[in-house]
């Protein structure tokens, strides 16, 4: 049984673009050309386009396009949350969880080793999830010694376990310690709704090429009422000052439309990916009796629809399991494809206490494009491969 095709279940990396995407891109690409900071006709009709973008993205998020600004992705837009909230306000106190992703951590640690702040990490359980009752301890002993305001930065969904995490609880949480709540929300954006008018936070952020648009784009949403930074990028007096350089400008475009297909087509798309997470579930629990699944992944309906994290018994397969699974056309991941090429495993699947590190750990991440055939395939090929290794 061989699909037509190679397999691609590492949509949590990156995401094929959809054509009316390219449709949408193409037009600023060839004929409108023109560096929106000039005056002259070619420059006011690409201005335009990136305002009607931003527009268009402000209304999916239910905010005002003036708490829009694009960037050149999401790690970019992180960075700005977290250095320049640090910096405009003077925090010296941040929390973060030792879940997130490296565009958070990492900027953190930094910050944290250049004593720019002290660094808390809250608490997390077995499974992956971020101990509240923790939080607000860290958050109440910093105000009880009158230590100033904290950032708190914890991502909305895990992008290798799966994770949710309730973003208007800790955003209640934040508000009652004046803390500023910035959430990565670069798995969850396309592919959940997010109501800025309701949601208490302070940052969220997107990049283009999570949910089929182009890469090398993304934006950040700052909550106008409560937040003014400096810039992270300083330059021009593009993006209303906030963000130097020349706008990329198609995939701005490509971005705003990349989003209004994800909205417009979300409940079935996730209709889709649901029912392909659950075939592939059943079938391993069904065929591998051994298998496990980690933090809340396997929990479809509570977790990032998108992504499975599989726990593969213990065996000489598991440090060629990639490998073996790129070999039979099958792309996967075994944690961030963020840090592909490196020999370091998983910080997330590290930081989950009592985790068996000698298990096979990949991480399967769906998309509107994949069928019910590459998920067979996929198992058969997973059960094929354990079968093999067992006769040897």
């Amino acid at each position: 049984m061989t699909p037509v095709a190679p397999v691609y279940l590492d949509n949590a990396a990156t995401t094929r673009l959809d054509p009316e995407v390219l449709d949408a891109m193409l037009p600023l690409m060839t004929e409108q050309f023109g560096n929106p900071s000039s005056i002259h006709s070619h420059g006011r009709a690409v201005r335009t386009a990136i305002e009607k973008a931003r527009k268009t993205v402000a209304s999916l998020l239910n905010t005002s396009p003036a708490e829009i600004f694009f960037t050149s992705g999401g790690t970019e837009a992180d960075n700005t949350a977290i250095r320049s909230s640090i910096e405009t306000y003077g925090l010296t106190h941040a929390i973060t969880s030792p879940l997130e992703h490296h565009a958070v951590l990492h900027t953190l640690e930094h910050l944290a080793k250049q004593g720019t702040i002290e660094l808390s990490l809250v608490n997390v359980d077995a499974k992956g999830h971020v101990d509240l009752g923790h939080l607000e301890e860290l958050l109440r002993n910093r105000r009880n010694a009158g230590q100033g305001r904290s950032l708190v930065s914890l991502m909305h969904g895990n992008n290798e376990i799966g994770n949710l995490l309730n973003l208007t609880q800790v955003g209640e949480i934040c508000r009652a310690y004046d803390a500023i709540f910035h959430s990565d929300t670069v798995q969850t954006m396309g592919h959940f709704r997010h109501n800025l008018q309701e949601l208490p936070v302070d940052f969220i952020v997107g990049a283009g090429h999570k949910f089929h648009g182009p890469k090398g784009v993304g934006f950040l949403y700052v909550n106008a009422e409560r937040t003014k930074i400096h810039p992270f990028i300083y330059g021009g007096s593009q993006e209303r000052n906030m963000r130097g350089g020349t706008e990329n400008v198609y995939g701005i475009v490509g971005l705003a439309k990349a989003l209004e297909i994800a909205y417009r087509d979300m409940d079935a798309h996730q209709q889709h990916i649901v029912a392909l997470k659950r075939r592939m579930i059943d079938q391993l629990r069904e065929r591998m009796p051994d298998v496990q699944f980690n933090g809340d992944s396997a929990d479809v309906d509570n977790s990032l629809y998108t992504v499975l994290n599989v726990s593969l018994p213990a065996s000489e397969l598991s440090d060629m399991l990639l490998f073996n699974l790129d070999i039979a056309k099958i792309s996967a991941s075994g944690g961030s494809a963020c840090s592909s090429g490196s020999n370091v495993g998983s910080h997330v699947l590290a930081a989950l206490p009592g985790l068996d590190q000698n298990r096979g750990y990949v991480r399967f991440s769906f998309g509107k494009y994949n069928t019910v055939e590459e998920i067979d395939y996929t198992v058969n090929t997973l059960v094929g491969l354990y079968q093999k290794e067992q006769v040897a």
